[in-house]
């Protein structure tokens, strides 16, 4: 089997409702499809979600990427070979993940749709579903409060709240939260590196009575002793997201202590193999794992499903990326009820977009 042809196409998504984090705000998002089509007919699927803050992509540089390095190894290559294809395209692609990540889930996507099985039982099978948080930009109090309420009713069990503008303002609304859904509804909190020490721990002991099961990244990522010392004093597990880009990071977050959990993102680490290996680094240094999005169509975020179900590892998830995206072609990819997502069970990544 070789690939005969390789494209892409750029589409631009617009959010049904725009939502704002410590750092930014957010109406749009540009994804890529990349399609590797084979000389036996079979066609594999992959996407980018590049964010400049994050992967320091944007969709011009992904495109630029897999015209200039990417194409020129997957035409005429096995795709049965993924590895060996994605090790030749990593380093001179190693500050563009997004885009290795688009190559890495159209290969595996060949992979399940070659052997006829979906990619999480081929991964390792470990579980049918999993429930994910949905997360609720800043707002003022009484507009999430609503918010919460109305995610409740859809069926969701897990909420995120986003801040990091002002400790005492985010525990406020966490606390208010609480009161107005009762004790049965879980809630987590990103501070998306806004906090220092004192603003990070004293938002922890606000929120001790509601409950938040974590904080996830409070502080800047270009200091990661500062998050090991709030990790070391807080009463709640800690998670580390914009700090973990890659292996090297994995291993000194777990050597070194600076966090209870990592959020791993196929986005920000270079798709499915590498985002494995990862898993199995904070395993060893008994980092508890969540498999989370960027603002990325259903395709994306079912590849980061898939993995969720195939190891054990992994014991959440937060991927609502694609949620309320206008125009998405990979709408479907992903099924939910209830909060509980399950993948489509075709083979592969389950779902050709149509574009």
């Amino acid at each position: 089997m070789k690939i005969q042809r390789v494209e892409w196409q750029s589409v631009t998504l617009r959010l049904q409702e725009p939502y704002a984090i410590a750092y930014d705000a957010i109406a749009e998002t540009e994804n890529i499809f990349l399609r590797l089509e084979t000389d036996t007919g079979l066609v594999g699927w992959g996407c980018a979600a590049p964010e400049v803050e994050i992967t320091g992509e944007t969709a011009d540089s992904v495109q630029e990427a897999l015209a200039e390095i990417a194409e020129p190894q997957l035409r005429g290559g096995d795709p049965q070979r993924i590895l060996k294809i994605l090790e030749t395209i990593r380093r001179p692609m190693r500050h563009k993940p997004a885009a290795v990540a688009a190559v890495d889930l159209a290969l595996h996507d060949l992979l399940g749709k070659t052997v006829g099985l979906p990619l999480w039982r081929l991964l390792g099978g470990y579980r049918e579903s999993i429930q994910t948080s949905v997360t609720i930009g800043i707002l003022p109090q009484e507009e999430t409060i609503q918010q919460a309420q109305r995610w409740v009713e859809e069926g969701f069990r897990c909420l995120k709240l986003k801040g990091g503008l002002d400790p005492e303002e985010d525990a406020r609304r966490v606390l208010a939260v609480r009161a107005a859904l009762g004790p049965s509804v879980h809630l987590r909190f990103d501070a998306n590196q806004g906090y220092d020490m004192d603003g990070a721990l004293g938002f922890v002991e606000r929120v001790l009575p509601a409950g938040v099961e974590f904080l996830e990244q409070p502080t800047h990522r270009r200091n990661p002793q500062l998050l090991g010392r709030v990790t070391g004093r807080a009463p709640i597990p800690i998670m580390a997201d914009e700090s973990l880009l890659n292996r090297r990071d994995a291993f000194r977050i777990a050597r070194h202590e600076l966090a209870d959990m990592v959020n791993i993102k196929l986005m920000k680490v270079g798709g499915l193999a590498e985002a494995t290996r990862i898993t199995h680094i904070a395993a060893a240094g008994r980092l508890d794992v969540m498999i989370g999005s960027m603002d990325e169509a259903a395709l994306g975020i079912a590849a980061g499903l898939h993995l969720a179900l195939a190891l054990p590892g992994i014991s959440y998830a937060d991927l609502d990326g694609h949620l309320g995206l206008i125009g998405d072609p990979s709408h479907g990819a992903v099924l939910h009820k209830n909060g509980e997502l399950r993948p489509t069970e075709a083979p592969g990544l389950g779902f050709d977009p149509k574009l």
